[in-house]
């Protein structure tokens, strides 16, 4: 019976972000005009990191398993941060702009390299790689602040600039996948300095 139960624990948060992205690519083929309200993109991303942490604060399994999965696991998904080579992509074809595009393309590819490095070779416990795991999350947090916010203020200086991030698949990004960017470094943080307590035990 335990083991059902663990079962049930682990899977209830994984289901629920699954219901999260679905409700995110509905969202995404309603096409949500460029003339939206200038604070709907920091809005929508601020408001979903909110729900994410009342979740956290809340439902306890979502809160237990946050904090005891397998670090590797909210890693992983920060390799999503490869879409920077998109970003490329759509710069080149004049669809999104130079500071959005390339700097913050630039700056999530090198934090989804730095976040494959660390799950493929770094091990979860000890000094060292307990502080190569907090520079990347110093980085990565800072590369994602600097990509959300750049995008809301060129949408509101220079409106249609953005519109490519107003369906899908870009709309994904202020809809499910910076949200869950921004939370996940937050609860990254938690757990290191929990770790840091422990003296570097196994984080």
């Amino acid at each position: 019976m335990t083991g059902g139960n663990s079962t049930r624990a682990e899977s209830s948060p994984l289901l629920g972000i699954l219901l999260w992205l679905a409700l995110a690519i509905i969202a995404g083929t309603r096409h949500f005009p460029p003339e939206s309200p200038p604070l709907f993109l920091p809005g929508t991303v601020w408001g979903l990191v909110a729900i994410f942490f009342l979740a956290y604060r809340f439902a306890r399994p979502f809160h237990d398993w946050l904090l005891t999965v397998d670090l590797r696991v909210l890693l992983a998904f920060h390799l999503t941060r490869y879409v920077g080579i998109y970003f490329l992509v759509l710069y080149r074809a004049q669809q999104l702009p130079y500071e959005f595009a390339v700097l913050g393309g630039w700056g999530d590819i090198i934090a989804a390299d730095g976040v494959a490095l660390l799950i493929l070779f770094a091990p979860r416990r000890g000094r060292a790689s307990w502080l190569a795991h907090v520079i990347w999350n110093a980085f990565g947090l800072a590369d994602i602040l600097f990509v959300a916010l750049t995008a809301a203020r060129l949408n509101l200086e220079h409106p249609g600039s953005m519109q490519e991030i107003f369906h899908l698949p870009l709309s994904l990004l202020p809809t499910f996948v910076v949200p869950i960017i921004i939370a996940t470094h937050l609860i990254i943080l938690v757990r290191l300095l929990a770790a840091r307590l422990r003296n570097y035990e196994r984080f």
